[in-house]
């Protein structure tokens, strides 16, 4: 199984990459995870937001398989203990299909892309700056393996 992680912004800074790299590398080939980063929409002043979405929703869509499990992360979605997310894991695993993961922009995710998501993930009821997502994403897929194999990192 492989998960790919797809989300919007470019440019993290250097902590938000080694630390995804740190989880990333710990992660076995049969339950490896990518970053793909996918541009945003143009902000500003004048900007039209909702234009920005729609923008982020049709790049994201061009990067769907559609063969993938798709999991979106919102913040109204279903939150899951890491003994949760271990075994949704282990489910994924089970069905024999990649997974992909969705993160939107400052925006979220556009309302279409959430409702077609075969999942709706929520990390915490808190606001979170999106490179943190990164981070925390990649450690609890880490967390969530060493539980599957019985690993002493979760402890």
């Amino acid at each position: 199984m492989r998960i790919r992680l797809l989300a919007v912004g470019t440019r993290m800074p250097g902590w938000v990459t080694e630390g995804v790299e740190e989880y990333r590398k710990r992660l076995p080939r049969d339950f490896a995870m990518e970053v793909e980063e996918i541009a945003p929409g143009q902000r500003g002043k004048n900007a039209d937001t909702a234009r920005a979405v729609a923008l982020e929703a049709k790049r994201i869509r061009e990067r769907l398989r559609g063969d993938e499990l798709t999991v979106a992360l919102e913040v109204d979605g279903k939150s899951w203990s890491t003994e949760q997310l271990a075994r949704e894991a282990e489910t994924w695993r089970h069905e024999g299909r990649d997974v992909v993961l969705l993160v939107g922009g400052p925006d979220g995710l556009a309302p279409e892309l959430s409702a077609a998501a075969d999942r709706r993930w929520s990390l915490s009821p808190l606001t979170l700056p999106h490179p943190l997502v990164r981070v925390i994403l990649a450690e609890q897929l880490y967390r969530a393996w060493t539980l599957m194999v019985g690993h002493p990192y979760h402890r």
